[in-house]
């Protein structure tokens, strides 16, 4: 149940930011501590929370924005201990799905370039409802790099793969 309460504070902010701006415009992020550098296709909003996550309470971080229909968020976590990175990943899978009541469907496992590998980083599409009852289609990406955990997420009506390339493919862990 810790872990859904982590989930739905992601799951109210990416809804909360549905209303934002209706254009993609590309821009490269390095959030401070990640040790991370992606791209979003909108400003994205930062929140920090406190959540128990595959354990003891850790500091989640949120960025996220929406654009063309589509909220595109990304959060991360230290869980300080490798033996939870692997529990703290399918926390992560398993509230995004409960978020959204979803069905999982082409389950593969996660390609981020720098990432640690670990079996439990996988990449799946989702479909469900939000809490509204409208329909949503869901992409997601969990994974590692050291003890840092990492969720990133693509919802909107259609969720598209062209779409999730975009976001995803270019996120990556530099060396």
């Amino acid at each position: 149940m810790p872990a859904v309460m982590a989930g739905a504070c992601v799951c109210a902010a990416l809804l909360g930011m549905s209303a934002c701006s209706p254009t993609l415009d590309w821009r490269q992020v390095r959030p401070d501590g990640w040790g991370l550098v992606m791209v979003m296709p909108c400003r994205p909003a930062a929140q920090t929370r406190q959540v128990a996550l595959a354990g003891p309470a850790v500091e989640l971080h949120l960025l996220a924005c929406a654009a063309d229909g589509h909220t595109f968020a990304l959060v991360s976590a230290d869980v300080a201990d490798p033996a939870r990175v692997g529990p703290a990943l399918l926390a992560l899978a398993a509230t995004a799905q409960a978020n959204v009541q979803g069905t999982a469907s082409q389950d593969r496992p996660a390609a981020v370039a720098g990432m640690t590998p670990h079996p439990a980083a996988r990449r799946w599409r989702l479909s469900g409802r939000l809490p509204d009852r409208q329909p949503v289609q869901e992409q997601v990406l969990v994974f590692s790099h050291g003890t840092r955990v990492f969720q990133a997420t693509l919802a909107g009506p259609v969720a598209g793969d062209a779409l999730a390339a975009a976001f995803f493919d270019a996120i990556e862990v530099p060396q």
